[in-house]
C-alpha cells in the first residue's frame, strides 16, 4: 500500500469513528482513493462548491415541500444534476468530486448533493435507502416529503414511492423503508455500488479491493466482506495473505457452521498450494 493510500485509509477510518461523521468528508476520502489527482486541494474545492450551491438556495424557503421544490429548481431545473441508465456504468458515478464536475451519477451520489446543498442552507434534510434506489427525504415523518435526485429531483407522491420499491423489490413499500439513512450507512452502500461495479471487470479487481477494505474499517461492516477480500487477493496473486484472510473468516464462521468453515480452510490449503 501506498504512504498516500495508507494516509487516507487512516483519516476513513478516524472520521467513521467520529461522534458525528462528516458525509461529505468521507465520500471525498473515497473519491480520493478512486482518483489519485484528488489531492486535498481538490477535496477542499468540493466542500467550497458546495457551500456556493447552498448560498444560491432561497433563505429558508418554508416547510418541507417548499425546501424540496427550492432544490428541484436550483440543482434539477437550473443546473442539470440528473442520472441516466449508462450513468451505472461509470465509476465516476460513484464519486463525490466528478459528480459535482458532471452534474451526473448515481441516485445515492446525486442524494448526497442534495443532502450536503440543502443541510449547509439549513433544511431538515436526510437520504431514504429505498430498495434499489436512492432518494432524499425533507421533514418529520408525519410531513415526509420525498424527492428524486436522479430525476431532476422531482418531488415523489405516495404511489411514486411504492412504484419505485415495487419495481426493485416486487413487495410494497413498508414504513421502515423512510426512515432516515445513517451517513455510516450512506457509505457502506456507495462502497457496494463500486463492488459491484469492479466485479463485472476482472481487470479492476484492484477497485474491488480498495472498496472492500475501505468497508472493512467502518465500525458496522457485514463479515462476509473478509470473505470477499480473501478471495480478490488470492485471485490477484497474494496466495498467502489471501490464505491467511481465509483461515481468519474460517474461525469466524465455525462458531455457526463447522461444515462451512471447513470448506473456507480447503480453500485457504488450495490457496497456499499455490505457492508451490
Amino acid at each position: 500500500m501506498s504512504p498516500r493510500s495508507e494516509r487516507l485509509r487512516l483519516r476513513f477510518a478516524d472520521e467513521a469513528r467520529a461522534e458525528r461523521p462528516d458525509l461529505s468528508e468521507l465520500c471525498l476520502l473515497v473519491a480520493a482513493q478512486a482518483d489519485g489527482s484528488l489531492d486535498e486541494a481538490g477535496m477542499d474545492q468540493v466542500q467550497m462548491e458546495l457551500d456556493d450551491l447552498a448560498g444560491q438556495l432561497p433563505f429558508r424557503p418554508g416547510g418541507p415541500r417548499s425546501w424540496a421544490t427550492a432544490m428541484a429548481e436550483l440543482l434539477g431545473a437550473r443546473l442539470g444534476f440528473h442520472g441516466t441508465p449508462g450513468d451505472y456504468q461509470r465509476l465516476e458515478s460513484s464519486l463525490l468530486h466528478d459528480v459535482l464536475r458532471r452534474r451526473r451519477g448515481l441516485p445515492i451520489l446525486l442524494s448526497v448533493v442534495w443532502m450536503e446543498v440543502a443541510r449547509r442552507a439549513g433544511a431538515p434534510v436526510y437520504g431514504v435507502a429505498l430498495p434499489g434506489h436512492f432518494v432524499v427525504g425533507f421533514g418529520p415523518a408525519r410531513d415526509q416529503v420525498l424527492a428524486d435526485p436522479f430525476d431532476g429531483g422531482r418531488v415523489l407522491t405516495g404511489e411514486d414511492a411504492e412504484l419505485l420499491v415495487a419495481g426493485a423489490t416486487g413487495a410494497p413499500l413498508d414504513a421502515s423503508m423512510l426512515r432516515p439513512a445513517d451517513p455510516l450507512d450512506v457509505v457502506l452502500r456507495i462502497l457496494n455500488n463500486i463492488r459491484a461495479w469492479a466485479a463485472t471487470r476482472p481487470e479492476r479487481a484492484d477497485v474491488g479491493l480498495w472498496a472492500i477494505e475501505l468497508s472493512l474499517l467502518l465500525p458496522s461492516h457485514p463479515a462476509r466482506l473478509r470473505y470477499e477480500r480473501a478471495q480478490l487477493l488470492v485471485n490477484s496473486g497474494d496466495f498467502l495473505t489471501g490464505a491467511v484472510e481465509l483461515d481468519a473468516y474460517a474461525d469466524v464462521v465455525g462458531v455457526i457452521d463447522e461444515g462451512a468453515a471447513e470448506t473456507i480452510r480447503g480453500q485457504a490449503r488450495a490457496a497456499r498450494a499455490m505457492l508451490n
